[in-house]
């Protein structure tokens, strides 16, 4: 990922944002370009959101693709591939939503570090966020971060699903076959 070299405002990135063809996240000043994703990416958050979506029906929850903003104070703005939200703050703001539940990215070989280091730092700040999913395109495999209370405080867990498992979202209460996710993936043959 490499910053448009200059400082932005968050009011100035929102500006840039809505007059650009090409969409932008931000972080801290900086603005970076997105990535091109490939069929495999498509393939997988296609999959993810067609799960969602005969899951959660008609109810109070909504989800959205990678062309909806995550946004937290004027730290970041990001487009997760995956999010669902079911606070009714979020239905007032067409193109960023501020409540997220569950977030999920589908890794990509150009940003797959900073989603499980800084991306996952910057999202740990939503007090909203009981879910971040991490999709391998290399391999069958889902990571679930989950904020969890305990003796001590707040925290996450992780829990690693592969072949033959059984994916559980607890936030959305959303349990699926792997392959299912997987299904129609090449693996970059």
């Amino acid at each position: 990922m490499i910053a448009i070299p200059s400082g932005f405002s968050p009011e100035e990135y929102l500006s840039l944002e809505h007059e650009n063809t090409i969409r932008h996240e931000y972080r801290r000043g900086l603005v970076y370009a997105m990535a091109g994703g490939s069929d495999d990416h498509s393939r997988l958050a296609i999959n993810l959101l067609t799960v969602i979506n005969f899951h959660l029906r008609d109810g109070d929850c909504q989800f959205f693709s990678g062309d909806v903003k995550v946004n937290y104070a004027d730290a970041f703005f990001y487009y997760p591939d995956a999010f669902v939200t079911c606070d009714p703050r979020d239905r007032s703001d067409r193109y960023v939503k501020r409540y997220p539940k569950l977030i999920a990215e589908v890794l990509s070989p150009s940003t797959k570090k900073f989603d499980r280091t800084d991306k996952f730092e910057d999202y740990r700040q939503l007090e909203s966020l009981e879910e971040y999913v991490l999709i391998s395109q290399d391999e069958m495999r889902v990571e679930c971060r989950r904020r969890v209370q305990d003796g001590a405080g707040e925290g996450w867990e992780t829990v690693v699903y592969g072949a033959g498992d059984l994916v559980m979202l607890q936030s959305i209460e959303l349990e699926m076959a792997i392959e299912e996710l997987y299904r129609g993936v090449s693996f970059g043959r």
